[in-house]
């Protein structure tokens, strides 16, 4: 199967982690439900990368289930900052290297902390963007804690 080789198949293949590619088509707009349904899977095993900044500016990279959202105000609780807002599309593109919408947090441009929503390390597969829109990876969660070493969080509400 052809697909692209992106700066996060790059860190995945030099990590030498299994995965599997899936490419289709990117709809505007279309989110995590359209590709759990063009893949045929539960959109809660899809996980959205997401760029967030503190009131100070400070970037980090949340994961989290396609069907839910992110409490920021619990988020900002546990980091001990007084917010956390969604970062702009262009600071994101800017933070990654990665389109939203194409973003993965292998291989980002700038070194964030990230944090992963404790529930995904639950799940035999998931479902996660491979840094291009339209194009996300399936692999094991256990691959997120030997790359990335996220600090697992709940900070997860229900859409």
């Amino acid at each position: 199967m052809n697909y692209p080789i992106t700066p996060a198949v790059r860190v995945l293949r030099e990590k030498k982690a299994e995965f599997e590619p899936f490419v289709f088509d990117y709809v505007e707009k279309g989110g995590t439900r359209h590709s759990a349904d063009v893949l045929g899977v539960d959109e809660h095993a899809v996980v959205k990368t997401l760029i967030f900044e503190t009131n100070e500016k400070k970037p980090l990279i949340v994961l989290m289930h396609g069907d839910r959202q992110v409490s920021t105000k619990t988020l900002a609780r546990l980091l001990g900052v007084k917010t956390v807002a969604p970062a702009t599309p262009e600071t994101a593109n800017k933070l990654t290297g990665y389109l939203v919408g194409g973003t993965s947090p292998f291989g980002v441009r700038t070194k964030m902390p990230v944090y992963a929503e404790r529930t995904i390390f639950e799940l035999d597969k998931i479902y996660i963007n491979g840094g291009k829109r339209g194009f996300l990876v399936a692999l094991a969660p256990v691959i997120l804690q030997n790359i990335l070493a996220p600090v697992e969080v709940e900070v997860g509400i229900e859409d």
